[in-house]
């Protein structure tokens, strides 16, 4: 069975605690994203590293690989998005399929043992992108091409709920109980 594609609109964490998996973008400040990005990393691992990590729980669920397969991509992503939200005026960034990705890069085909370590360097590239932020900086802003409007600091947030609402998909642990 296929994954059905998500088309959510997520923008909504931004305003409201996650009913799933318990972020509130309000409890954040952008400046601590990169220590919380950089505190995902060993769950994703320890998932990844796990008797089974391929496998998915019900034929409509993402496996702890897909998930942290998505997750590197979206930390890559991010943080070529931040990079335009920082060297020019209000970007539209490109926009991303994830669901395609999934299917194109073959997901549930790669080796979690890569994964993890692709994973950690995207996450620290990510986490090193953040902390390089500062002052008026935070106030940049960029779009997506839908025309959701992010400045840096809401962009931070957003992006955090997606990276640590995966740790709840793959272990049911609320939004920064790994800290």
């Amino acid at each position: 069975m296929t994954i059905e594609p998500d088309t959510k609109d997520w923008t909504w964490v931004l305003d409201e605690r996650c009913g799933e998996c318990g972020f509130a973008a309000s409890d954040v400040a952008a400046t601590e994203v990169a220590e919380r990005v950089r505190a995902t990393v060993p769950v994703y691992r320890e998932a990844l590293a796990a008797p089974g990590a391929a496998v998915r729980p019900q034929p409509s669920t993402w496996s702890p690989l897909e998930y942290a397969c998505h997750v590197r991509d979206v930390h890559r992503l991010y943080t070529f998005r931040l990079g335009l939200m920082l060297e020019h005026d209000d970007p539209e960034f490109p926009n991303w399929d994830q669901d395609e990705s999934a299917v194109a890069e073959r997901y549930a085909e790669q080796d979690p043992a890569v994964v993890a370590d692709q994973l950690s360097d995207a996450a620290e590239a990510m986490a090193q992108a953040y902390e390089s932020v500062s002052g008026e900086q935070w106030q940049r802003t960029g779009r997506r091409s839908d025309g959701k409007d992010f400045t840096v600091d809401t962009f931070a947030r957003y992006f955090l709920h997606d990276i640590e609402h995966h740790v709840w998909d793959i272990t049911g642990r609320s939004a920064g109980s790994w800290l």
